[in-house]
């Protein structure tokens, strides 16, 4: 299949999804020409704020492989990936991001008035001037969890 029949698909779920009370988004992580984890956005309906389709598509495709290393998958998504996505397209290293419609489409050409879009710009400004607040206070303690785990997964 091409980049634009797996986007396509990932449309045609997203269509579903709303039509179920589902939000507008649907995602796939597809590795080898198979699809390995998917997802639709289910934030109402689970009242579940983290329930987005690529984190939904990506915690299954890490299941499926028993692995966070996604490096060798892509990521085909209905909509441009929210920071929360792209957090989590991060940190499995997804090999690459293809996606069927920009966030300045949906808000635009769909008319989809997205409530999240002011954290797309949000996340550029300095902690303390962000619509919620970013307060760091240092703590003697802070970097033990990262020396425990640099001590439990020391290479030889």
């Amino acid at each position: 299949m091409t980049h634009e029949n797996w986007l396509t698909k990932t449309v045609e779920m997203a269509v579903e999804n709303v039509k179920k009370g589902g939000g507008p988004f649907a995602a796939i992580v597809v590795k080898d020409g198979k699809i390995i984890g998917s997802g639709t956005n289910l934030v109402h309906l689970q009242n579940d704020p983290s329930a987005h389709a690529e984190l939904l598509a990506i915690r299954e495709a890490c299941a499926t492989l028993e692995s966070v290393d996604l490096s060798d998958c892509v990521l085909y998504a209905s909509g441009e990936p929210c920071p929360m996505c792209l957090g989590a397209a991060y940190w499995s290293t997804v090999g690459e991001i293809y996606y069927a419609c920009s966030k300045a489409e949906a808000d635009s050409g769909a008319g989809y008035a997205n409530p999240l879009a002011r954290y797309f710009t949000d996340q550029n400004e300095d902690p303390d001037k962000r619509e919620v607040p970013f307060i760091h206070i240092k703590t003697e303690s802070a970097l033990s969890p990262f020396q425990e785990w640099n001590r439990l997964h020391k290479t030889p």
